[in-house]
């Protein structure tokens, strides 16, 4: 497995912890391509913080000062976000890239975080979840990489659980649950590690 795209059907909904899970699962390298905001506990320094696997963790390509979507952020601080700048880093090891916003979420005028995903060819795996409105949101996610014929691994479901949500979701793509992530409130690297042992990958 060369590696895989950690996206999320809305801002917050999990990707970061989901991709903690996976740098432990996989012994894999992390990187998330664009920081917004929060570059003093970053997603990188999240993660760094929830594994213990010796990870690789790979400099963001573009790191913002404010907590905006990345093409407002990049405006504000005169920066150009350009595809060419977005390629994967080097590394002979698996890699999980952890997209900053959703799927459509736009970095620069015309490039999308989709547009990226394209290029990269690795597998999406996707963060649902249970507020209103997710089953519309996850749905119209799978459908726009489904056109763009960027392959799945699966569905990771993150959140108090609503089973019609989740049977719905599931029965309408025939896509499998990874991972049932329920809210708490110790994360930390031992509960990472019994995520990992639940993760159906």
């Amino acid at each position: 497995m060369r590696g895989c795209v950690v996206a999320g059907i809305d801002t917050e909904v999990g990707k970061t912890i989901v991709s903690a899970i996976l740098v432990q699962r996989l012994q894999a390298d992390y990187w998330k391509p664009v920081q917004a905001g929060n570059l003093d506990q970053s997603d990188t320094m999240t993660v760094q913080q929830l594994v213990s696997c010796g990870a690789v963790f790979h400099p963001e390509a573009h790191r913002l000062k404010r907590a905006m979507s990345p093409h407002a952020a990049a405006e504000k601080e005169g920066v150009l976000i350009e595809k060419q700048q977005m390629a994967l880093p080097p590394t002979d090891n698996t890699l999980v890239v952890e997209l900053a916003g959703g799927l459509m979420a736009p970095l620069a005028p015309g490039l999308t975080n989709i547009d990226l995903l394209t290029d990269w060819k690795l597998p999406v795996i996707l963060v649902s979840s249970y507020y209103l409105g997710s089953i519309n949101h996850t749905l119209l996610s799978i459908e726009a990489l489904k056109r763009r014929q960027i392959s799945m691994l699966g569905l990771v479901f993150n959140g108090d659980p609503v089973e019609s949500t989740r049977q719905a979701i599931l029965d309408s793509t025939g896509l499998r649950s990874l991972l049932d992530i329920e809210p708490t409130d110790r994360i930390n690297s031992a509960w990472i590690a019994k995520q990992v042992e639940n993760l159906q990958l």
